[in-house]
C-alpha cells in the first residue's frame, strides 16, 4: 500500500501565485485582473497598428473553412460527425460570430464560454426547443462569451484543480459561478496552469506605453508651436507674486489660467485688464528628436511581437516581395496555431460532452468526432501543378478519382459529373 501511495499520489503543487481565486502571476499591476482587461481593451481598440493586426487576424480566421471528421468510416462514426456538423449550424448565433467572440482570447489571453443546450424539437417558439431539426436530440443552443471584465475569481478544489469561473455581472453585479464542465475555456498558452493564459499583446505593452505618451507630447508640442508661447506681463507696480495679498494671488491665478488655456481655434481671443500686456512668442527652434521616426520604431516593434511586421512593409522605403511573402507565411503559421487551440478545446471539452449527453444514440461509435480547420493561405496552384507533374513523371504518384476531386476543390472548380 505504501508503494502505491508513493508512486500514484500527487505530492506537490504547481505553485500558482494566487489568493482567493485571484491570480497575481503578472508582475505589472496595470496588466493584472480587471485593470489589465481595461488596458488590453484600450490597446486593441485605440491603437491603429494593434487594431490593424487584430483585424487582419480575425478576417483571415473568419474565412477559414471548418469541418467535422469522423473517427472512422463506420456508419455510426459518420452519423456522429454529421450530428456535430448540424449542431454548429443550428445555434442562435452563427458559427462565424461565435468564432469572432472566441477570438477575444487573443486580446485578453483567455475567453470563457458557457455551453447552453437545447432539445432539438423543430420550429418552436420556445428557445430551449427551437431547432432546424426535429430528431429530439440534445444540441447546442448557443456558446455565449462570459466577458473577461466580469471575472470575480477562479474556483479551485482542494486538489488545486480548476472547477469554474465566478463572475460579477453588470448591470446588477450579481455573483454567479459557471462550472468548467458547462463551459469552453480557451487560452493562448499554458504556464503553471494559469487559466488567464497570456495576451498576445503582452510584449507590445511597453512600446504601446511609450508610443502613446510620445504622441500626446507631440500633439501638445504642435499646438504650442502653432499657437506660440504665450507671455503675459502685468502692469508696472503690480506684484503678482505677493502671496500675502489676496488681490495679487487672484491676479496670479488669472494669469496662469490664461496662458495655460491659449488655443488657436474659431473662438480664440483674450480679454485683458487695463495695463496688462499679452504676446505670443514664436517657437522657431528645431526639436532635437524626430518623434515620427520614434513612433514608427515603436509601431514596428509592436507588430514584431505577433509576427505581423509585414503590415508595415508597404509603408517603408525598403522591403521586397520575397520578404513580405516569407513574413506572411510566418504570420499564417502563427494563426494556424491559434486555430489548433480552438479545435483542441472543442475536441476535448465541447464535442465529447455533447455526444455523451445523447447517451445511447451514439453508443456504438469508435471514438468522438474531431473538429478540424482549413488552411489560412490558399495553395499556389502553379507550384502544386509542378510538384504533381514531377512526381507523376517519376512514377511516385498515380492520378486517380480522389486526387482529381481534391485538386478541383483546391482550384474552386466544379466537381466532375457522375457517369
Amino acid at each position: 500500500m505504501y508503494r502505491q501511495n508513493k508512486y500514484f499520489n500527487e505530492l506537490g503543487k504547481i505553485g500558482q501565485n494566487k489568493y482567493g481565486g485571484v491570480f497575481y502571476e503578472e508582475f505589472l499591476p496595470e496588466l493584472r485582473g480587471k485593470k489589465g482587461c481595461e488596458t488590453y481593451k484600450e490597446m486593441a481598440e485605440n491603437d491603429d497598428i494593434i487594431g490593424a493586426i487584430l483585424f487582419a487576424m480575425e478576417m483571415l480566421i473568419r474565412q477559414v473553412t471548418w469541418r467535422v471528421e469522423p473517427c472512422s468510416q463506420k456508419l455510426a462514426d459518420k452519423k456522429a460527425a454529421e450530428f456535430i456538423t448540424s449542431c454548429l449550424d443550428d445555434m442562435e448565433q452563427s458559427w462565424t460570430d461565435t468564432i469572432s467572440e472566441i477570438l477575444s482570447f487573443l486580446t485578453f489571453g483567455w475567453s470563457y464560454h458557457e455551453i447552453v443546450y437545447k432539445r432539438r424539437m423543430g420550429r418552436n417558439g420556445e428557445p430551449k426547443l427551437n431547432s432546424k431539426h426535429s430528431d429530439g436530440l440534445i444540441g447546442w443552443r448557443k456558446l455565449p462569451l462570459r466577458a473577461q471584465e466580469s471575472l470575480y475569481r477562479w474556483e479551485y478544489d482542494e486538489q488545486d484543480q480548476l472547477m469554474g469561473m465566478t463572475q460579477m455581472m453588470a448591470p446588477d453585479y450579481r455573483v454567479q459561478t459557471i462550472p468548467l464542465e458547462k463551459a469552453l475555456h480557451f487560452t493562448t498558452k499554458s504556464r503553471k496552469g494559469n487559466p488567464e493564459g497570456r495576451s498576445i499583446l503582452r510584449n507590445a505593452y511597453r512600446d504601446f506605453y511609450f508610443k502613446r505618451r510620445i504622441q500626446e507630447i507631440e500633439g501638445i508640442g504642435i499646438e504650442r508651436d502653432l499657437a506660440g508661447l504665450p507671455v503675459l506681463t502685468p502692469p508696472e507696480g503690480v506684484d503678482i507674486w505677493n502671496r500675502e495679498d489676496p488681490e495679487a494671488a487672484a491676479a496670479l491665478a488669472y494669469a496662469q489660467s490664461l496662458v495655460q488655456n491659449v488655443r488657436r481655434d474659431a473662438l480664440e481671443g483674450v480679454v485683458l485688464p487695463y495695463g496688462w500686456n499679452f504676446q505670443l512668442l514664436s517657437g522657431g527652434s528645431k526639436r532635437q528628436f524626430d518623434t515620427g521616426s520614434i513612433i514608427d520604431r515603436y509601431d514596428q516593434r509592436m507588430a514584431m511581437t505577433v509576427l505581423a511586421d509585414f503590415v508595415l512593409l508597404g509603408h517603408e522605403s525598403v522591403g521586397s516581395f520575397a520578404l513580405s511573402s516569407d513574413k506572411t507565411k510566418l504570420f499564417a503559421t502563427a494563426i494556424g496555431t491559434f486555430l489548433d487551440i480552438i479545435c483542441g478545446v472543442f475536441n476535448n471539452q465541447g464535442i465529447p460532452r455533447l455526444i455523451d449527453l445523447n447517451g445511447k444514440v451514439f453508443a456504438g461509435i469508435s471514438g468522438y468526432p474531431k473538429l478540424e480547420h482549413g488552411d489560412i493561405e490558399q495553395q499556389n496552384l502553379s507550384e502544386l501543378g509542378g510538384f504533381i507533374k514531377d512526381m507523376t513523371g517519376v512514377g511516385m504518384l498515380t492520378p486517380d478519382g480522389e486526387m482529381e476531386r481534391h485538386l478541383r476543390a483546391l482550384a474552386e472548380l466544379p466537381q466532375k459529373p457522375q457517369a
